[in-house]
């Protein structure tokens, strides 16, 4: 594999590989593929959206993606709306690498902590492992938050 680059600029054509890691993920529902679809729209359409992108990619090839935004009612907390990374590159480090870029980008605009939401049924294990691999703690748990057995979990970081 090619060296993995990182870049906070998107474009048009990047909507297509949104698309494609959300939906080929495995995690995500087709209602949660359309939002964050929804989200990237909206980005494009300037920075006054509030929604800020790091992609992953090499050779050209999107291979994974973050998108955060400031919480403006907040000092300085920031939200973590989605990470996700092609299903046949995981486990090489693309994940740990967008979530530091992430976090690197929110120091530099003067943020604090940063929160992530997950689901909390069991397929969702190895994400919730990977944020707390990462230094991220539970903060809150809302049972049956999107549906019967499905917590809503929350996680925070101080940076």
């Amino acid at each position: 594999m090619s060296a993995i680059m990182l870049r906070a600029k998107i474009d048009a054509v990047d909507r297509d590989g949104i698309a494609w890691i959300t939906a080929s993920s495995g995690y995500f529902s087709s209602r949660e593929v359309e939002l964050a679809l929804k989200v990237f729209d909206e980005a494009m359409g300037g920075d006054n959206s509030g929604y800020r992108y790091l992609i992953a990619e090499s050779n050209g090839r999107m291979m994974g993606y973050a998108c955060w935004g400031r919480d403006e009612i907040t000092e300085s907390s920031f939200e973590l709306y989605w990470i996700a990374v092609d299903d046949r590159c995981r486990s090489k480090g693309i994940g740990k690498r967008l979530l530091s870029g992430v976090e690197a980008a929110i120091k530099r605009e003067g943020g604090g902590q940063l929160f992530i939401e997950t689901a909390g049924r069991e397929q969702y294990r190895p994400t919730r492992c990977f944020y707390e691999a990462q230094g991220y703690h539970q903060a809150a748990l809302l049972p049956d938050y999107y549906s019967t057995g499905d917590a809503r979990v929350i996680y925070s970081k101080r940076l």
